[in-house]
């Protein structure tokens, strides 16, 4: 059997892979001490996340930026909670908060290494403000941030994956997918792309257990973390 040679980019979806962001928006919510349990709170924001962006993906929306659609879902959330004692301008820093995610621990020093040997990029469904003060915020060394809003398609469109390809002027087979979740990976694979699984167990809050964690046979590469993919990309 042929070993299929290396990517020459790799791709990274940002939101739980390259950030922790149910931990983030939880620290957010008790720091502002809002009557609610930060764990769900950080989870039902998220949760808002898919349906609203299907409703672009459909046409029933026109064009809205992540920043757009997640204020969007903290309105509702604060009705759903009872929380009314933000004013406009906490409203505004809060949504903010997806501009300030923490990195996981492994993301800086994995990134930096693999950046030696490949060209590294977001394809995130973040906006472009949003990624470029996330990396200015967590260190993060990206080569160039791609994102649905170069593309103006959501992921799992085929846009963004055969986007980051023709930015590059590379085959989908020369680029990479790097993601923490299966249906990301199942879309690149189907255009072509490598794909590579990074195990984020912590991803949806302390008290989640995700049963994904196990390998598949139609993906490239299987990693604990960012260091664990370096050492099984290394010449």
């Amino acid at each position: 059997m042929v070993k299929q040679a290396l990517p020459k980019i790799l791709a990274f979806d940002v939101f739980g892979t390259v950030v922790d962001w149910h931990g983030s928006v939880a620290n957010e919510a008790a720091r502002l001490k809002l009557p609610v349990d930060p764990n769900a709170f950080a989870s039902a924001w998220r949760n808002g996340y898919k349906p609203a962006m299907a409703r672009v993906r459909s046409g029933e929306l026109g064009w809205i930026k992540i920043d757009d659609l997640h204020r969007m879902i903290l309105d509702q959330l604060l009705i759903k909670f009872n929380i009314d004692s933000l004013s406009e301008a906490q409203k505004k820093d809060l949504n903010l908060v997806w501009h300030r995610l923490h990195p996981w621990a492994d993301s800086v020093e994995g990134l930096t290494r693999l950046k030696k040997q490949f060209t590294i990029v977001t394809l995130s469904n973040g906006n472009l403000g949003l990624l470029a003060d996330m990396a200015k915020n967590a260190n993060l060394p990206w080569d160039l941030i791609l994102s649905a809003e170069v593309f103006r398609h959501y992921k799992p469109d085929p846009e963004t994956y055969l986007g980051v390809a023709a930015t590059f002027d590379v085959n989908p087979e020369e680029v990479m997918l790097v993601a923490a979740h299966k249906d990301d990976l199942k879309a690149a694979n189907k255009l072509g792309l490598q794909t590579a699984f990074i195990e984020r167990p912590r991803e949806f809050g302390p008290t989640h257990q995700r049963d994904d964690l196990y390998k598949e046979e139609w993906v490239d590469y299987h990693a604990s973390d960012f260091n664990a993919l370096a050492d099984q990309l290394a010449d």
